[in-house]
């Protein structure tokens, strides 16, 4: 991915006005990503605990999704699996986020969903840049590389979920 700045992230959401996404905390450390390493930019609010987004590049643009969700309510021992790169946690490291949904459906209250990893630091895990705490991958037959773009594949159709 690309090195982005505040300004290319405020103007790429598809689901929240344009103020909503004026508004948003949009994180202070872009100078610091590891931008070849990220298949998108994702970053918790800091200020509302219950918010996420989501940045990527899709068909040559930059799009942005805001997202919600609720924290995990599981057991200690319980395991949830990320719907994007298949990375495993346990409590509280996958949850459901949901995301309104682009144009007049969302205006009318319509939303979809997929489990992810709340750190939204798929692209880490999937390159082994990033550790698990007590999480874990599963050992796969396909490359680094086929595990990159299934998990591209994943978020595409998210997207897609949410344009529709």
């Amino acid at each position: 991915m690309q090195p982005l700045t505040e300004q290319d992230i405020r103007t790429s959401f598809i689901n929240c006005s344009k103020g909503e996404a004026k508004r948003l905390a949009v994180p202070r450390d872009l100078g610091e990503r590891p931008w070849g390493d990220l298949d998108f930019l994702g970053w918790r609010d800091p200020g509302a605990p219950d918010r996420s987004y989501l940045v990527t590049e899709r068909a040559g643009r930059l799009v942005g999704v805001s997202m919600r969700f609720q924290a995990a309510q599981r057991g200690f021992l319980h395991r949830s699996m990320c719907s994007l790169c298949l990375t495993t946690h346990p409590r509280g490291g996958v949850a459901l986020m949901t995301a309104r949904k682009a144009g007049a459906a969302g205006r009318e209250g319509n939303s979809v969903g997929a489990y992810m990893c709340t750190d939204l630091a798929c692209s880490l895990y999937i390159r082994g840049k990033k550790a698990l705490e007590a999480g874990s991958r599963f050992e796969e037959s396909l490359t680094v590389e086929e595990q990159i773009e299934r998990t591209r594949g994943h978020l595409a159709a998210f997207l897609d979920k949410v344009y529709a």
